[in-house]
């Protein structure tokens, strides 16, 4: 039986429930300025995830993942924005 998208993993180790770290742009501060925060994945949308070029419009993607950050923020991720921690 193959495995759906919820049951791949990112980088081989993220899966929901995995101790993550991201880096947030802080765009109040300027464009070059991020900050780091650790949490964990709560959610993973990749059945939802869409190529944004057939909804004709580049803002508001859709993020793969809901990271619950140790600071009691929600926030939304993509990939290549996550770190494991473990």
């Amino acid at each position: 039986m193959g495995m759906s998208d919820k049951e791949r993993t990112t980088h081989h180790t993220i899966t929901v429930g995995s101790r993550v770290r991201i880096t947030v742009p802080d765009t109040a501060a300027g464009a070059h300025n991020a900050s780091t925060h650790t949490g964990v994945v709560i959610e993973d949308y990749a059945d939802m995830a869409l190529d944004p070029a057939p909804l004709g419009r580049d803002w508001a993607p859709v993020r793969r993942w809901a990271i619950a950050l140790d600071d009691g923020r929600l926030i939304f991720a993509h990939d290549d924005e996550l770190t494991d921690e473990s």
